[in-house]
């Protein structure tokens, strides 16, 4: 049988091939919301960016379920791929697609049920929560499906069909990009048309990732590998908890955030709507950059786990350098755009006040004042999960969003008004680089020893 080039290829070059279309894939997965942003605040206005800004906690939580089930088969699936334990993985396709659903019902069904206080938890006003309320209403039906078309697709990445994965999601963001003008100008359906646009195109991604469960290359599923096996579920779950924490702690940010910025806003020259409005177009903005990185992160987790599998620890740590260098690069561009051309960028989400502009410009500058190393932390936090040390990774993930963000948005401010709230970010970003950085080192010495050893 010949051998993996997961594990003979150069890393370079694997890098490329898996990290280009899983960039592409988070990429464009991240227009979805981005799309709806451009075209609601050129078509609604800026209340209607504050409305989609309060609805995105949905979409983080889904991804949260989507990256643990999919993140946690996928890594076990490269780690016993590289162990040449073919029906294993197979097994924990099949258990991680059954789970998907599940999961993907229950949100549904729940969110609708208590859908108004949860955008009242989210920070939703009394001007914006009625567009929130239809928004969202709308965007929950297709949740089921985003979960099971970005878990299947990272078992489509790690099964070496990378650009299938990127296929997945680049096909429905196409047809959500065609449909939200069309809806939002043309038909006038306002934010109910950006939503159902949206969920047009989730379903479209849906059916060409679940096409490719009988398309498998390295392993042949049947019907009994959809046969749930709890126990060993758990550690699946325990694989992805690391990546879910992460987006889930990025919810919890949101949520902080947007309340302590209407908070702090009524008590400045700036009012509540506008910080709102204006920390929805920023972070959307910065979701651009950080699906890069996710994507980078994505694409070198299969190639880490299989080669660690495998008991290749030398090429283990030549992919987590080559995969921080890229993001590196990526950050540099990102730090450039958002420090000098802030104006440019918000010109494209609508028109607004004087005031909005001012805000959203001072914003975007100094929240994301560290973006160039920000990546660091969650690359570092996907090295642990990819080598089986989800604890490790899971640490890393709270770190930035609630060992040291939340804590800080809470606390400046009481000094520094709603400028703390801003500065909290930076702080954060820069002392989590730190600890990835020291956790990785130690973590590389503890490669390099076993490495030696098995020579």
């Amino acid at each position: 049988m010949a051998e993996n080039p997961l594990g003979s290829e150069k890393i370079a070059t694997l890098l490329r091939s898996y990290a280009i279309p899983s960039i592409t894939a988070t990429l464009v997965s991240s227009l979805y919301n981005i799309v709806d942003q451009v075209f609601i605040g050129q078509g609604v206005g800026y209340l209607g960016n504050a409305a989609t800004n309060v609805s995105y906690p949905l979409s983080t939580i889904c991804l949260a379920i989507a990256l643990l089930l999919g993140i946690g088969s996928a890594s076990r699936f490269s780690i016993f791929l590289g162990k040449g334990d073919p029906d294993k993985a197979a097994r924990l396709v099949g258990n991680g697609v059954v789970w998907m659903a599940i999961a993907g019902l229950l949100y549904l069904l729940l969110g609708e049920l208590f859908l108004s206080p949860l955008l009242r938890l989210f920070g939703a006003t009394a001007e914006a929560m009625p567009l929130a309320r239809e928004y969202a209403g709308i965007v929950l039906i297709g949740m089921p499906f985003l979960i099971l078309t970005n878990g299947i697709s990272n078992l489509i990445r790690a099964d070496g069909s990378p650009r299938y994965s990127m296929l997945c999601m680049v096909a429905g963001a196409v047809v959500n990009t065609i449909l939200d003008p069309i809806f939002i100008f043309c038909l006038h359906w306002g934010v109910a048309g950006a939503a159902l646009a949206t969920i047009l195109g989730q379903i479209l991604s849906f059916g060409l990732a679940l096409r490719y469960l009988w398309r498998f290359r390295t392993v042949q599923l049947s019907r009994d590998c959809f046969r749930l096996d709890l126990r060993d579920n758990l550690r699946t779950f325990y694989m992805g908890i690391s990546n879910s924490v992460n987006q889930l702690a990025i919810t919890l940010v949101q949520i902080v955030l947007n309340n302590s910025l209407t908070f702090y806003g009524a008590q400045s020259i700036y009012g509540e709507d506008i910080p709102l409005a204006a920390c929805g177009i920023v972070m959307k903005t910065n979701a651009i950059l950080l699906s890069i990185i996710v994507g980078i992160s994505q694409g070198v987790q299969p190639i880490i786990g299989f080669n660690y599998g495998a008991g290749k620890y030398d090429r283990v740590q030549q992919a987590y350098r080559l995969a921080v260098c890229w993001n590196l690069v990526v950050s540099a561009v990102g730090f450039c755009l958002f420090q000098f051309f802030p104006g440019p960028i918000l010109a494209l989400f609508g028109s607004g006040e004087p005031l909005y502009f001012e805000f959203a410009t001072r914003f975007m500058r100094i929240f994301l004042f560290m973006v160039l190393v920000n990546g660091v932390q969650l690359l570092s936090s996907n090295f642990f999960t990819a080598i089986g040390k989800a604890l490790k990774g899971l640490l890393l993930s709270l770190t930035r969003q609630v060992f040291f963000l939340i804590p800080l948005i809470l606390i400046l401010p009481l000094r520094l008004g709603i400028w703390g709230v801003l500065l909290a970010a930076p702080i954060a970003d820069g002392i989590a680089f730190l600890l990835s950085v020291f956790l990785v080192k130690r973590e590389f010495r503890s490669l390099r020893a076993r490495q030696a050893a098995l020579h």
